[in-house]
C-alpha cells in the first residue's frame, strides 16, 4: 500500500461546491435500453496524474496555470517538487502507466454513462474530467461537482494488484476499472436523490434503493452485482436469502425504527452485515441497500406511469406502502 507523509495533499484540493441545477427528462420506459444514437459526446480525459509526475522541475509553473486549484497558494513549490520525485510515488505511477497503457478503457466507461446521463437529464452540463493520483485514497475514489470530475485513477488499477497489499479485502474487490461508471453514478444519484428526511430504518434503505434503480436506468448494460459493489458469490447469497433478510428486518422490528446502530449493520459499507448469527461470515455488507432496491424495482413495476422526477420525490413511506414488496423465497 502506498502511504507516505504527503497523504491527503489533493484530496483536500478537491473539495468544490457540490449543488447543481439539473433538469429532468421525466418520460421513460425502463423495459427497454435507451436510444442514444442521437448522443453525440467526445469526453476528452485531461490526464494531471501524468502531466504531473512527467513534468521537469521547470513546469510547476505551467500546472498552476493549467490546474490552478490543485495548488493553493499556501503550499510552496518544494512540496510538489518533494512529491514529484518521490520514489514511492514514482512506483505508483509507474503501475498507473501499466494498467492503462490504453486509456480506451478508461474513456469509454466515462463517456458511456455520461451518455446515459444525457438521455435522461438532457439540460445536465458534462463536466471537466480529470484523473489524479492521490495515494491510494480509496475513500474518495470519484468527486463531482457542477464543473468538475475528478477520478483517482490510483483506485482504479485492479483487485489483483500487489501495489494494494494492506487494504481491506472487500475495499480491494471494488478496486478495478469496471466499478468506474458505478462509482460516478454514486456521486451523481446523491446530487440529484435527496437523502429522506424520514429517520426510520425502512426510509433509509429504500433511500439507497432510489440511487440503485437510478443505476439500473443510467448503466442498463451493467450486472448487479457491479451496481452495489457484491462479488458474483455475494449476489448470489442475498438472492437466495432474500425472504430471510426480509423477515429477519421485520420480526426484529427494524423497519421503522430509528436507531443509528442499524446503518452500521445493514447499510454502511463493510465486509459482511452484522446479524449477530453465524451466517454473518457468509453475507456481504450493505444487505438493507440491496433490500430497499427491491423494494423500489417491486414499486416502479406496480406503478408504471411513474417518472424519474417522480421517483425522485416521492417520500420513501409512499414507496414503501405502495411497493407491495412480498418476497417469496
Amino acid at each position: 500500500m502506498i502511504l507516505n507523509q504527503f497523504i491527503k495533499f489533493f484530496s483536500v484540493l478537491i473539495v468544490f461546491i457540490l449543488t447543481s441545477c439539473l433538469f429532468i427528462k421525466c418520460d421513460f420506459d425502463k423495459k427497454t435500453k435507451p436510444d442514444l444514437s442521437s448522443i453525440s459526446l467526445n469526453i476528452e480525459i485531461h490526464r494531471f496524474d501524468k502531466e504531473f509526475f512527467n513534468s521537469s522541475d521547470n513546469e510547476i509553473d505551467d500546472l498552476k496555470i493549467k490546474y490552478p486549484f490543485f495548488f493553493p497558494k499556501e503550499f510552496h513549490d518544494s512540496i510538489w517538487l518533494k512529491r514529484k520525485n518521490d520514489p514511492l510515488l514514482s512506483l505508483l505511477n509507474s503501475e498507473i502507466d501499466k494498467v492503462f497503457l490504453n486509456e480506451k478503457i478508461l474513456k469509454n466507461s466515462v463517456q458511456e454513462v455520461f451518455k446515459h446521463i444525457r438521455y435522461y437529464f438532457p439540460n445536465y452540463k458534462i463536466p471537466k474530467v480529470i484523473t489524479v493520483s492521490n495515494n491510494v485514497d480509496y475513500l474518495n475514489k470519484v468527486i463531482l461537482n457542477d464543473s468538475l470530475l475528478i477520478i483517482s485513477i490510483d483506485t482504479y488499477l485492479g483487485n489483483k494488484n500487489k501495489i494494494y497489499n494492506g487494504i481491506p479485502n472487500y475495499i480491494i474487490e471494488q478496486m478495478d476499472v469496471k466499478y468506474l461508471s458505478s462509482n460516478i453514478l454514486d456521486q451523481f444519484s446523491m446530487k440529484i436523490i435527496p437523502k429522506s428526511k424520514e429517520r426510520s430504518f425502512i426510509s433509509k434503505i429504500i433511500n439507497h434503493g432510489k440511487r440503485l434503480y437510478l443505476k439500473d436506468l443510467l448503466t442498463p448494460y451493467s450486472n448487479d452485482e457491479i451496481k452495489i459493489g457484491y462479488t458474483p458469490s455475494q449476489y448470489r447469497w442475498v438472492e437466495e436469502n432474500e425472504l430471510f433478510i426480509w423477515r429477519f428486518f421485520v420480526q426484529n422490528e427494524y423497519l421503522f425504527s430509528t436507531s443509528p446502530s442499524l446503518e452500521d449493520r445493514f447499510i454502511n459499507p463493510s465486509p459482511f452485515s452484522k446479524f449477530y448469527l453465524e451466517i454473518d461470515n457468509l453475507s456481504p455488507g450493505k444487505i438493507g441497500q440491496w433490500i430497499g432496491w427491491q423494494i423500489v424495482k417491486s414499486f416502479m413495476e406496480n406503478n408504471s406511469q411513474m417518472s424519474i422526477s417522480d421517483l425522485i420525490n416521492i417520500s420513501e413511506s409512499d414507496i414503501y406502502n405502495k411497493s407491495n414488496y412480498k418476497p417469496s423465497k
